[in-house]
């Protein structure tokens, strides 16, 4: 069993080979991903509310992916309205929050209070992190405390700093996709902050899931640490799949 959390769905503004959700089922089988929980790039990059839509009506005939809601948290007002639409279908089990194309860094106001949004609605939160930045967010989980935040790649360049600050919170996640494929990452990562923290992401479709599997698996996991790496503590935080309450 794997389950892969930081997927994407749907074409990208700029020039890559990606944009069929068969393309996202054609990985998936390579690899042997079994459930993968996408974004709509173009929730992502330039309309929420069309990229949202799109999506839940790929998710109704796509019973392997499961989806994040995209939130703009320039928009509080719409991410509410988002939030409201597509949390009861039982299709979107996240949120999703983009601080690049947003235009709003990790620590602005106005992105933590689009998490407050995600913890009322009671949904975890994948964060594109990528500095030091990342640290900020143990103060954000204490000031939230139904808030639970997965650090979208790790933290980038800044991993040693995601893996600190995942120490300081339990509600703080941390997954691997990312082009710094520094030898060793993930295996630091694992020697210092507890299993249950650690999820198993691509950024498929915009990145070959390859790329994450080999950071992965370079770390030489135990049969437990693998179990919970690929898909335990996943199925647990969204409350999807085999083990969902193990």
């Amino acid at each position: 069993m794997i389950i892969d959390v930081h997927g994407h769905a749907g074409p990208w503004f700029f020039s890559t080979d990606v944009g069929s959700v068969e393309l996202n089922l054609a990985l998936m089988d390579r690899y042997g991903i079994d459930r993968q929980i996408v974004s709509a790039s173009e929730a992502v990059t330039y309309d929420v509310v069309a990229g949202n839509r799109w999506l839940a009506e790929v998710l109704r005939t796509q019973p392997r992916l499961l989806g994040y809601v995209v939130v703009n948290p320039n928009d509080l007002a719409a991410a509410a309205r988002e939030l409201e639409k597509y949390r009861p279908s039982g299709r979107f089990v996240g949120v999703k929050v983009h601080t690049t194309y947003s235009g709003q860094p990790l620590l602005s106001g106005a992105v933590r209070d689009a998490l407050a949004l995600a913890a009322d609605a009671g949904l975890p939160v994948l964060v594109h992190t990528w500095d030091e930045s990342v640290l900020g967010l143990v103060d954000v989980l204490e000031r939230l405390p139904r808030l639970r935040v997965i650090a979208g790649h790790m933290g980038g360049p800044a991993w040693r700093a995601a893996v600190e600050a995942a120490g300081r919170s339990d509600r703080l996640y941390l997954e691997p996709c990312c082009s710094i494929t520094d030898r060793g990452r993930f295996r630091y990562a694992l020697d210092r902050i507890p299993l249950a923290q650690l999820l198993f992401g691509t950024d498929s479709t915009l990145v070959d899931p390859a790329i994450a599997m080999g950071v992965v698996l370079e770390a030489d996991l135990t049969d437990e640490e693998y179990e919970h790496v690929m898909w335990r503590n996943a199925a647990r935080l969204f409350g999807i799949g085999p083990g969902a309450t193990a």
